[in-house]
């Protein structure tokens, strides 16, 4: 009576016992590591070196 899976315990392996939708873990686990993946990603763009137009002599 406790809800659709009450006394059901989810065994996890591997990296569903890190990243899954049953558990507040899993699921702050998966928002942390989509919020340091967007930010890696705008990292590198900022860090990039600029290209540099080529210097011709007249």
């Amino acid at each position: 009576m406790g809800g659709h899976d009450a006394g059901a315990q989810h065994q996890f392996t591997g990296i569903n016992k890190y990243f899954n939708a049953y558990t507040i873990i899993g699921r702050r686990n998966c928002v942390l590591a989509t919020y340091a993946a967007i930010a890696g990603i705008a990292l590198f763009f900022k860090l990039k070196p600029k290209k540099q137009a080529a210097i011709t002599e007249k």
